[in-house]
C-alpha cells in the first residue's frame, strides 16, 4: 500500500472515530504537537496547538450541539507528499439553528499520526451564522 492510501486510512479512521466519539483512538491518530485552524468569526474560529488544545476544538463541535454534530465523510484524496484532502457534510443542530454545510480538510499526515488539519468551508458565512 502506498504512503499516501496509507494516510488516507488514518484520515478515514479519524472521521469513524470523531462520529463515534472514541477519544481513545482519536489520542491515537493525533501527533502530540498536531495543529489545527478553524476558519471565521465566531467564537469557534481560531488556531490550536498540541493534541489537547486540537481534540477540545474538536469536543466543543460535539458538546456545543448537544451531541448532534456530525462530519459525513464523503470523500478522500491523497498525495504521496503526505497531504491528504477530505470533503465531508456537517450537520448539526443548535439554538433552534440547523448546520448543513460541506467542508475539506487539508491533513498532513507523517509516521501514521495527523500532525495539521486546516478546515475550509464551502459557506464560511453559513458556518459563521450557525456559531454565533
Amino acid at each position: 500500500m502506498s504512503l499516501g492510501r496509507q494516510n488516507a486510512e488514518v484520515v478515514r479512521k479519524a472521521y469513524d472515530a470523531f462520529n463515534t466519539a472514541d477519544v481513545a483512538i482519536l489520542m491515537e491518530l493525533f501527533d502530540d504537537n498536531v495543529s489545527w485552524h478553524t476558519p471565521g468569526r465566531s467564537s469557534i474560529g481560531g488556531d490550536y496547538q498540541g493534541k489537547e488544545a486540537t481534540l477540545g476544538q474538536l469536543g466543543r463541535f460535539v458538546e456545543d450541539t448537544g451531541g448532534s454534530f456530525k462530519a459525513l465523510l464523503q470523500e478522500v484524496t491523497w498525495s504521496d507528499s503526505g497531504a491528504v484532502i477530505s470533503i465531508h457534510r456537517n450537520t448539526a443542530e443548535r439554538s433552534g439553528k440547523q448546520l448543513d454545510v460541506l467542508c475539506c480538510i487539508v491533513f498532513e499526515v507523517a509516521d501514521g499520526k495527523i500532525t495539521s488539519g486546516r478546515e475550509n468551508f464551502f459557506d464560511l458565512y453559513a458556518w459563521d451564522e450557525f456559531w454565533s
